[in-house]
């Protein structure tokens, strides 16, 4: 016994850390994932990080506004804006094939690719997690064509979800 109860402290010490490091790390995602759920209408067709291994089957819209894009986007992406969206900026677009929007987190994004369904375009999807869940995830953004690790996270309150990457504001 006094093995054990000499080990006992430190034991229950290291359990404490992997228990309270596992539950941040999983609440934040799980903290980030309710958010989510909260910004997205259930019937507009998403498609996660992890599912995109070929970029290049998709048409890529960045429906941040111009300053955003400037600090980084995914690579061949075509900026489009949001506020100051319209359908002439996608005239060239071919409705026939894929196109993956994306913003900072989703919402903005999934308005646009709602108006790009209204307009014609037969698959239209959101990047679940937008720019964030994409870095988050470690895949590669472009700030024009050389890698950065530099994110425009929309603002503070938003960069609290960034978890790898430099937020930019």
């Amino acid at each position: 016994m006094r093995l054990y109860s000499r080990h006992l402290p430190f034991s229950l010490v290291v359990f404490f850390l992997v228990f309270q490091l596992g539950t941040q790390v999983s609440a934040q995602s799980i903290a980030y994932t309710t958010l989510l759920s909260t910004l997205y209408d259930s019937d507009f067709p998403i498609v996660k990080p992890s599912q995109l291994t070929d970029l290049t089957k998709y048409q890529i819209l960045d429906t941040r506004e111009k300053e955003e894009f400037e600090v980084s986007h995914l690579q061949d992406a075509q900026w489009v804006g949001y506020d100051s969206f319209s359908m002439e900026n996608v005239a060239e677009l071919d409705k026939n094939q894929p196109v993956l929007v994306y913003c900072t987190v989703g919402s903005r994004s999934q308005e646009i690719g709602k108006k790009l369904q209204n307009a014609g375009y037969k698959e239209v999807y959101n990047l679940y997690g937008g720019l964030i869940g994409w870095a988050n995830e470690g895949k590669p953004i472009v700030q024009g064509d050389s890698p950065t690790n530099r994110i425009h996270t929309y603002s503070q309150s938003w960069g609290i979800w960034l978890t790898k990457g430099e937020k930019v504001y």
